[in-house]
């Protein structure tokens, strides 16, 4: 098979689909990879390690989307690339087609075959190829929420661990999963005050068994979100439904009795976001905006920031789909592995993925009528 490796146009977006070891592995395999010149450099993989792994470098991205089989990448397609998506191309990827309505239309139409990344799920619910990025944005998250809090940042001019005779800053995260467990792992070592809210007793319960009296935990009601969050320094969103656009559980009226200078994090952004007041992207280099006097920032791709960390610890965990799916075929590796059967989110010009269609309103078609199986 020919395996393609443009390199990521998306604004800030540093890390590669794939590293040297990766493409050698598949090289090795009797595969032909086919890497745009330039599409690791921003995550520390020159051309050079790509061209002595067995790739061929390609000068132009349209020559890679041209030729590939299938194509690998970090984050979905832009606008600009919708072009060069080949008619039953395969296409492995992020993608978070719950908020994309357009690419999803421009997948349907030119029957790709889109496996995505963050639906990929194993059978005990477990979502191995989000859980890396998710552990990596959630330990950012306070890092980052520590500095808007500084003054010259335009925050409260809070520290986070406080000193002695002296309260300590105040988190909320809400949100439980791997996300929300990363974020409070950072935010109790920094000596901030942490509470976390969920809808699920037993998620909540495991991470007071983690990280004991350390945290306080409350089932996550509309009532707890504005009592919690009247007083917060910051608030880490940190909710994920797999394949759907995240509820709006944070109202303006919520945000409105926030303090001035407090922050708000949305991890969930890049599924629609938790947010009201959420009502934009922001980039890595252009981060935040300020709405009601609370700092507000919403980077879709904030693991990007770390780029070389980031792209080992996806590429360990996509490498071993990837190969399955170019070793056995697309059709058999659907067929012998249900977790890849769950990430493939079109097919055949059909929407796959049941809460994705939920999210767009589109019909949904089981896989296992377009495959026989």
């Amino acid at each position: 098979m020919i395996i393609g490796l443009p390199k990521e146009i998306k604004p800030c977006e540093y890390r590669v689909g794939l590293t040297p070891d990766g493409v050698k592995r598949l090289v090795h395999f009797g595969h032909e990879v086919l890497v745009q010149e330039g599409a690791g450099v921003s995550a520390g993989f020159e051309d050079s390690q790509y061209l002595n792994a067995g790739a061929k470098l390609i000068e132009r991205a349209s020559e890679v989307w041209e030729n590939a089989d299938l194509i690998v990448k970090v984050k979905e397609p832009q606008p600009s690339e919708y072009t060069l998506l080949k008619k039953n191309q395969v296409l492995f990827s992020y993608l978070h087609l719950a908020i994309e309505s357009e690419l999803t239309e421009v997948l349907l139409e030119k029957k790709i075959t889109a496996i995505s990344y963050e639906t990929i799920q194993t059978d005990d619910g477990a979502l191995p190829l989000l859980i890396p990025m998710s552990e990596i944005a959630g330990k950012m998250s306070v890092q980052i929420a520590a500095s808007l809090l500084e003054k010259n940042n335009k925050g409260k001019g809070i520290l986070l661990g406080g000193v002695p005779g002296v309260e300590r800053g105040k988190i909320v995260i809400l949100g439980a999963g791997h996300v929300g467990i990363s974020a409070a792992k950072i935010a109790v070592g920094l000596g901030a005050d942490v509470s976390v809210l969920d809808i699920n007793i037993k998620k909540l319960r495991y991470i007071e068994e983690l990280l004991g009296s350390g945290i306080k935990t409350y089932l996550a009601t509309k009532e707890n979100i504005s009592k919690l969050t009247k007083d917060a320094d910051a608030l880490i969103g940190a909710v994920l439904v797999a394949g759907a656009k995240t509820p709006c559980l944070v109202g303006e009226d919520i945000v409105k009795n926030m303090p001035q200078g407090s922050v708000i994090i949305d991890l969930s952004i890049n599924q629609g976001g938790i947010v009201e007041t959420m009502d934009r992207y922001t980039t890595l280099d252009n981060p935040t905006f300020v709405k009601h006097g609370v700092i507000h920032y919403s980077v879709d791709n904030i693991s990007s920031a770390v780029a070389r960390t980031s792209t080992l610890a996806l590429t360990n965990e996509t490498q071993r789909y990837l190969e399955a799916l170019v070793n056995k075929g697309i059709i058999e590796a659907i067929k012998s592995d249900s977790s890849i059967a769950r990430g493939v989110n079109t097919f055949r010009g059909k929407l796959t993925n049941e809460a994705v269609a939920q999210s767009l309103d589109e019909e949904f078609t089981h896989l296992t009528e377009l495959t026989g199986f």
